[in-house]
């Protein structure tokens, strides 16, 4: 008699899904937004959650779209190399990381939603563990090396009003630095 081995889930489509739930909720409930956002200063300690919950938030269809899709090839990209356990480790620490960037770097009237900062923290591992990993980013019709690509995009998306550049770049250290430890054996 045989028996099937049940795989197990695979958490970048649940992390998608739930993404995607959180955000038809605050369509139907627009002031989720607020309750579930990550707020800057010392607004901060009036939404202590909202360093965890704001990962689960997105600004709108193309700001769930390009943070989704992104995260779909960097989370299975990096769960091939090095694991699922350790992807969602970066991802959740390098979110919560940069959501304290932000928190710390911010003005205080400011609030931020979406996965951005976790997902530059597996661009910022990606880069490290495959830095010439060839990527095309749209619309560049050319291939580039992974950490060219990161480089780009972070600093092109830091010049655009109303992007929490400070989230982005605590995920990315963080990421790189996570990174570092893999490739040392010490993650």
């Amino acid at each position: 008699m045989r028996y099937r081995q049940a795989s197990s889930p695979n958490p970048v489509l649940i992390i998608i899904i739930v993404n995607v739930v959180v955000y038809i909720a605050t369509l139907v409930e627009p002031g989720l937004v607020r309750e579930l956002g990550l707020y800057a200063g010392s607004n901060f300690l009036n939404h202590p959650w909202g360093i965890f919950t704001s990962l689960f938030v997105h600004g709108g269809l193309w700001h769930i779209l390009a943070n989704m899709l992104t995260f779909f090839f960097f989370g299975s990209t990096l769960s091939n190399i090095i694991g699922s356990r350790r992807m969602l480790i970066i991802y959740f620490l390098g979110g919560l990381i940069g959501g304290a960037f932000f928190v710390l770097l911010a003005p205080s009237l400011y609030m931020a939603v979406g996965a951005s900062g976790a997902i530059f923290a597996l661009g910022g591992a990606l880069a490290v563990l495959r830095p010439k990993l060839p990527v095309m980013i749209f619309p560049i019709p050319a291939p580039m090396p992974l950490w060219v690509a990161i480089i780009v995009t972070f600093l092109v998306l830091s010049f655009l009003p109303g992007v929490a550049w400070q989230a982005h770049l605590g995920g990315l250290l963080s990421g790189a630095a996570m990174g570092y430890l893999v490739l040392k054996r010490k993650f």
